[in-house]
């Protein structure tokens, strides 16, 4: 591949990523753009995905979203998801300058929070030709009442209350931890060991990573419903990727929404919690993506292409 460090401009912030394009490849090319989930930063996992559509033959843009990671903004780790949709669009409005892309063949991916993005983009933009949504948000208000009791609820929005407050008399933003070591820790955005265990890992890869978000990054979550517009996105072939046993973003939910989605749609179902879609399946999920891809941009019309095996079975054949 040949790759090269980025930046472009959203609403006077400079947003930076890597472009990559198949050397030898006859342009135009298709290409995928892709970010990661809830604070998390493009150097890590989010390589390895674009990896495999680039062995694929496709081009990517990978791209961290405003207030994180190696983009600008400020408050820093201030995560909105209607400023990061816009991202998202903003950048596949960039990679339509590139002479390399063809402009008809645009796919986005995204996973957990920039799933959820990558439903709403694909809902909303018509130059998106293929989309991937990866254990998606589905709605921030049911998967919080999902997780939370009521006294946990009310102590949060004591926490919003308290944190607008601040900032209308010019005090810096509240924050909080995004996971903590401590499973009884207390005011942590994503507590338990599966979210410390994963996240803390990726940090360990990524120095741009930072362990804490704004407070109202979370009271902006409670309020955003990706799943709203599902059944916009067709005719767009759809991807979802759901871990069974998810609880952070709910299974149930994105199963149901799944049903709303209207054809052309696909559903792969891996056993596990939210994060083995990363680690114990990553293999299996790289490789679904890869070849939807394949298959909508590369390949249009031709049907699945050919896959690795997966416990005996092909990968296009798998639940």
């Amino acid at each position: 591949m040949s790759s090269e460090a980025v930046e472009f401009s959203v609403d006077d912030t400079t947003v930076r990523g890597t472009f990559s394009v198949p050397v030898g490849a006859a342009s135009p090319v298709p290409v995928v753009v892709m970010a990661h989930g809830w604070a998390m930063v493009a150097s890590g996992d989010l390589q390895d995905y674009a990896e495999s559509f680039q062995a694929a033959g496709l081009a990517t843009l990978t791209f961290d979203f405003r207030h994180l990671g190696r983009s600008d903004g400020t408050p820093r780790q201030e995560i909105d998801p209607h400023r990061q949709v816009e991202d998202f669009r903003t950048a596949v409005t960039w990679v339509l300058t590139r002479p390399e892309v063809d402009p008809a063949k645009v796919g986005i991916w995204g996973s957990s929070y920039s799933g959820g993005h990558a439903l709403t983009v694909a809902a909303q933009d018509d130059r998106v030709a293929a989309v991937v949504a990866q254990v998606p948000t589905i709605s921030g208000y049911r998967a919080a009442r999902d997780r939370w009791d009521d006294a946990t609820i009310a102590a949060q929005q004591a926490r919003f209350d308290h944190d607008r407050q601040g900032r209308l008399r010019g005090r810096e933003p509240l924050t909080i931890p995004l996971v903590s070591p401590d499973p009884t820790a207390a005011a942590v955005a994503y507590p338990g060991p599966d979210s410390y265990a994963y996240m803390s890992a990726e940090g360990r890869r990524c120095p741009e990573w930072q362990n804490f978000v704004t407070v109202r990054s979370l009271e902006l979550a409670r309020s955003y419903e990706p799943g709203l517009t599902i059944e916009r996105i067709a005719p767009k072939p759809l991807l979802m990727i759901v871990a069974a046993d998810d609880v952070t973003t709910p299974a149930d939910l994105q199963l149901e929404a799944y049903e709303r989605a209207q054809q052309p749609k696909e559903l792969l179902v891996l056993p596990g919690g939210h994060y083995s879609v990363y680690t114990d399946h990553l293999h299996v999920t790289r490789r679904a993506a890869a070849d939807w891809f394949a298959r909508h941009l590369l390949r249009p019309g031709r049907g699945a292409i050919p896959s690795q095996q997966h416990d005996g079975q092909p990968l296009e054949d798998l639940p």
